[in-house]
């Protein structure tokens, strides 16, 4: 490449004159003995001459026509050309400032390396009139932000296999990195599937990614590939994760019409850690090859995301492609997806990054401990003196509102029945603890051993009407009951529908807003071991409870005395105690929750087991 000389703009004949830029072209190169002897330029400082340089003649070579210059020897020629002419200080006389240099060059080497990009960022593409179009998306780094996977392996891991698996995958983690940038994509990916994935049964994987994965999709969804991804018709993802963790997400929460993603093999029911060796991992060509499974012969693709690249060869196949970049942006918010996480389970609380899976696996023998200490502190502590006890264990209590006094039992007159918001399976115990005395609770289905540790008395509720409504008026005769008219929990700012029982029995009903806060694990699950949800709870390190009491129901909103129907009663205090805690009502139900997350109704058919 040489310089091409131009037309004369100035008078180098005279000290100080400018001469004009050199303009670059792509040139074939020349034998080695016809190139021109070298121009050696003078020194800052010495004096030049003042008879004009000739201009270098060139030989004709054996072809002189120019070759057409490839996408990066463009990109290249128009980067010098333009330092060039925004350098006129550094030709004779002038000796730029190192600050300009510097910046000259900065800017040269940005232009090249932005040219490197063969597709547009996705914020250029519009999402308008794209009702009847196709969209084919990678997963990570194009719809969610993060370009790493490995949150998502370990909360598989640690639902399928708990401490120990979750180790493993930390422990293989720097192989699989090591893996991905060295050797190949695939071969960092085949890592984090075998730790995560290797002896679990299949049906757990499936169950993880229905019930657990969701939550924390959702919170990381890309607002600019969501944008366009949304506005298209049909919407198909290819993605190197294996289906089965992301499929139910996709499908349910985004959209989703058609996943290809990599399969697991297995055996006996069983996931054996390895691919299916007739697709490998989904990267690079493989992409392509599946895609043109699912289109077709003759069919193209509107529009392709993608963010890396091996996304490459899939993206140059559809009509449009679009670069989704790594610029941190904030997450679609839970509002904007066509289906909110309403339901979802699992016991990590954080988003398990490298740093936070390692420091959950360290500090779980330690919160162990801590558990049973507290445990064992509530269930021997007598209750007035529980409050104290559990501010010394790191246990942060906030009573809000007027608690009720004890009740009077007289002739005819009956304890106050409490209708508590359902966070945790220790809400009763901390609304006995804000009392500061004991108030027996119903249920409808609690481990032996919960209520073996129980420090206040539990009644199980068989599920027919009569029944119940006779125990929980025996109940009351007796003194104060708390009952959670949700009937199981939710860990989101929702509270599902109020059963209408308890607005029947008694006209005494002070509704109670319960709000726990953890940062490691969650006290409640609806598919694992229910025995072990007060002890999750209190492995938290400084696990929070909040218990506002909000002011009895006036005479007018009761069956008895207001006449009103015990439906409306229960809606109206589902109602108070969703503006108390600033949570949206839904109709939701118990079974609703089960069918959602485990695959049942929620019944327990076996009541002496803890499950």
């Amino acid at each position: 490449m040489e310089p091409r000389p131009p037309s004369s703009t100035g008078s180098p004949d005279l000290l100080g004159s400018r001469s004009p830029a050199k303009v670059y072209t792509a040139q074939a190169p020349a034998p080695a003995y016809m190139l021109p002897p070298p121009v050696l330029p003078y020194m800052y400082g010495a004096t030049p001459s003042l008879s004009p340089m000739p201009t270098p003649t060139f030989m004709p070579g054996p072809s002189t026509t120019p070759s057409t210059p490839s996408w990066d020897q463009a990109a290249f020629l128009a980067a010098m050309n333009n330092f060039t002419l925004n350098n006129n200080e550094a030709t004779h006389c002038t000796k730029p400032t190192r600050s300009k240099r510097v910046s000259l060059g900065v800017q040269a080497s940005e232009m090249v390396v932005a040219s490197e990009e063969p597709f547009p960022a996705v914020h250029k593409c519009s999402a308008s009139h794209r009702s009847d179009h196709t969209v084919v998306s990678g997963l990570n780094g194009t719809l969610l932000r993060s370009r790493s996977a490995f949150p998502y392996y370990a909360l598989v891991a640690f639902d399928t296999g708990g401490v120990p698996r979750l180790a493993l995958l930390l422990l293989l983690a720097p192989l699989a990195a090591a893996l991905y940038y060295a050797v190949s994509e695939a071969a960092g990916v085949q890592v984090l599937v075998f730790a995560a994935t290797a002896g679990a049964r299949v049906a757990d994987i499936e169950s993880a990614a229905r019930a657990v994965l969701p939550r924390f999709y959702a919170a990381d969804v890309h607002p600019e590939a969501w944008r366009v991804f949304a506005a298209c018709g049909r919407r198909w993802v290819v993605t190197a994760t294996p289906r089965v963790m992301a499929e139910p997400f996709l499908r349910d929460h985004l959209g989703a019409d058609a996943i290809v993603g990599t399969e697991l093999a297995t055996w006996h029911g069983r996931a054996t850690g390895l691919v299916d060796v007739r697709r490998g991992v989904l990267v690079g060509e493989r992409k392509v090859e599946a895609l043109r499974e699912m289109i077709g012969e003759g069919n193209v693709p509107n529009v392709g995301l993608g963010d890396r690249r091996s996304d490459y060869a899939f993206m140059r196949l559809c009509k449009e492609a679009y670069l989704v970049p790594g610029t941190p942006v904030d997450a679609v918010g839970a509002d904007k997806l066509p289906k909110p996480v309403v339901f979802h389970d699992g016991r990590l609380v954080q988003r398990p990054t490298p740093l936070a899976a390692l420091i959950a696996v360290a500090w779980f023998p330690v919160g162990f401990l801590l558990s049973v200490v507290r445990v064992a502190a509530g269930s021997l502590v007598p209750m007035p003196w529980q409050y104290h006890v559990y501010r010394a264990l790191g246990v942060r209590i906030t009573v809000r509102g007027a608690p009720p006094p004890r009740p009077v039992l007289a002739s005819g007159r009956t304890g106050a029945l409490y209708a508590c918001s359902h966070r945790t399976l220790v809400d009763p115990v901390f609304l006995s603890v804000a009392l500061r005395r004991p108030v027996s609770v119903v249920t409808y289905s609690l481990s032996r051993l919960s209520e073996i540790l129980s420090p206040i008395r539990t009644v199980r509720l068989t599920r027919d009407r009569a029944t119940d409504a006779a125990a929980i008026k025996r109940l009351l005769a007796g003194g104060d009951v708390a009952v959670c008219p949700e009937g199981t929990t939710c860990r989101e700012p929702f509270l599902l529908r109020f059963s209408a029982l308890f607005a029947e029995l008694t006209d005494d009903i002070v509704p109670v807003a319960t709000e726990c806060r953890t940062s490691m694990f969650h006290g409640n699950t609806a598919r694992g071991w229910k025995a072990m949800d007060p002890f999750f709870f209190f492995m938290n390190p400084s696990p929070q409870y909040t218990v506002t009491f909000l002011d009895k129901l006036p005479a007018e909103h009761t069956c008895g005395a207001g006449g009103k129907s015990s439906h409306e009663v229960a809606n109206h205090v589902q109602r108070l105690i969703a503006s108390a805690l600033s949570y949206e009502c839904t109709g939701f139900t118990r079974k609703d929750k089960y069918r959602a997350l485990a695959g049942n109704d929620g019944v327990v058919a076996a009541p002496n087991k803890g499950t």
